[in-house]
């Protein structure tokens, strides 16, 4: 049996053909040590051919075909080439380093591939002898073709990675949940320090945002008055609430505390109240983020529960390929194989739990609605992960599906089958998608006319210049018409002149010689 070996670099295919392949196999520790020695290694591995890639655009294609288990053209054209025909008598053994491409290429070409045994190996000696092994190559061409191969690649994957916006769902509601407990924890701190100069508002104003807008608002108790009352009530919204903080002021047990202090607290309580707003806004911004992403998910359990989801499974498509039991315990982990372990009762669900339908269900019913909510999470990760033109619809019927099943176990009402209330989903969606189709027709048309009459608008100015030139040229005819009806027809000016100097001299000598005949 022979035994060839393929070997994909950045700047291209290498074929290597291994002698005495059986005794290799047979003595693979001693491959093993021979592997550094490189007279010992060229004398069991020869070079047959090598294709270099002509751009580092053809580069790119085959790492980004081979990455995916599939045979480039280069490297078929390359084995067809190169490979020897296999016969009966002496069989060909191709050796590749991935098992996908190993199938792909046997699927092609009709080569037996294998990626075990002493191919491994001969593959290590193969990249570590590479340069020498290649005439005209050197470690330093090496180097500069596998750091261009290199960041190509990487930006090619992260250019066009499919899970974009999962990303940016996945990072959005880890920072969300930071943010809450920092904010939290700020809050707490500020409560506590600003407790020494005003205790009693703490007991008033008991929510954390609202505190540190009143402390901020406040600073010195001793400068509150019945004139920032009105202010005041802005911030509490509250008028028998700010009525009791001004009274409470006058009358504080609190310790007085000097400007520089009062300064450090009121920045800090200028910090914590851009936090909570800022959180205010990234919170608006998942919401958009999973109505464009998972709308059903959305729909169904919410932005954070859903984002929490798709954070966990790693992206909205392996959410997609999750079965209802491992949705249900997902972010139990720890618990499910403590129960494992100690053979006690698995747990009913995982992240699921900060849903509301859990939270409204019976104890004895949370089981049974978390594997149902599980269920129907599966569903809408499914349609939003693969559907074209993404809506609610189907969302708000599996919504409607865990409210009728609560409404079953509390009080006996019978939901619909699963299967009416698909159907009539189904038809929401094919009706809603018609109806989006006519508004983008409509827009389309819309946007059309526009553009004609803005084109009829341009034309009617040209036209209205043409109209003017062309009276302009009907009042110059109409003007030499009346030249030549008076008898000075177009006529150059000089002629004209000279025509009028002839007849004003005959002019002065009739009067002349009327003068002469008047004094005779």
């Amino acid at each position: 049996m022979a035994l060839y070996v393929l070997y994909e670099h950045a700047a291209g295919y290498g074929l290597f053909s291994v002698k005495e392949f059986e005794e290799i196999g047979m003595l693979l520790p001693q491959v093993e040590a021979s592997i550094l020695d490189m007279a010992r290694f060229n004398s069991i591995v020869k070079l047959v051919g090598f294709h270099p890639f002509k751009t580092a655009v053809a580069a790119l294609n085959n790492v980004n075909a081979i990455s995916e288990g599939l045979v480039p053209d280069d490297l078929s054209g390359f084995l067809d080439t190169t490979l020897p025909k296999r016969s009966q008598q002496k069989p060909i053994t191709l050796g590749v380093a991935d098992a996908k491409l190993g199938a792909a290429i046997s699927e092609a070409l009709d080569v037996q591939c294998s990626h075990i045994g002493a191919v491994p190996e001969i593959l290590r000696g193969i990249r570590h002898h590479f340069s020498g092994m290649v005439k005209g190559f050197t470690d330093q061409s090496a180097a500069v073709a596998q750091l261009g191969l290199g960041h190509s690649y990487s930006r090619c994957k992260v250019k066009f990675n499919v899970h974009r916006s999962d990303n940016m769902i996945i990072q959005s509601i880890a920072l969300l949940d930071q943010l809450d407990k920092d904010v939290n924890t700020f809050s707490m701190r500020i409560r506590e320090w600003y407790s020494y100069h005003f205790p009693e508002l703490a007991k008033i104003v008991t929510e954390n945002y609202m505190f540190a807008k009143v402390a901020h608002f406040i600073k010195d108790r001793k400068s509150l008055t019945a004139e920032r009352l009105p202010e005041l009530e802005e911030i509490v919204m509250d008028e028998g609430k700010a009525q009791a903080i001004l009274d409470a002021s006058k009358m504080s047990m609190g310790m007085d505390i000097s400007v520089v202090d009062l300064l450090n607290i009121e920045m800090f309580a200028k910090r914590v109240i851009n936090l909570s707003d800022y959180r205010k806004q990234l919170a608006d911004y998942l919401h958009s983020k999973m109505n464009s992403v998972a709308p059903n998910l959305q729909t169904l359990i919410g932005d954070q529960v859903g984002a929490r989801l798709i954070s966990k499974a790693g992206s909205l498509t392996n959410l997609a390929k999750f079965p209802a039991s491992t949705v249900q315990i997902l972010g139990s982990e720890k618990a499910l194989f403590r129960a494992l372990k100690t053979k006690s009762n698995t747990p009913k669900y995982g992240l699921l739990f900060n849903s509301s339908f859990i939270g409204r269900a019976n104890a004895k019913n949370k089981g049974r609605i978390s594997r149902f909510l599980a269920n129907k999470c599966t569903i809408a990760s499914r349609i939003d992960c693969f559907a074209e033109t993404p809506s609610q619809v189907f969302g708000e019927a599996l919504k409607q599906q865990v409210e009728d099943r609560l409404k079953f176990y509390e009080q006996g009402e019978v939901p619909r089958k699963n299967l009416d209330v698909m159907k009539e989903a189904i038809q929401r969606a094919n009706e809603q998608a018609a109806e989006e189709k006519k508004k983008k027709k409509k827009k389309r048309k819309h946007e059309e006319t526009n553009g004609n009459s803005a084109e009829l608008n341009g034309n009617g100015e040209s036209g209205k210049k043409k109209k003017k030139a062309k009276l302009d040229d009907t009042n110059g005819d109409a003007a030499a018409d009346e030249s030549t009806l008076n008898g000075s027809s177009a006529v150059p000016e000089d002629t004209m002149d000279v025509s009028n100097g002839e007849q004003k001299k005959k002019k002065k000598k009739k009067n002349k010689n009327r003068e002469s005949a008047v004094e005779a």
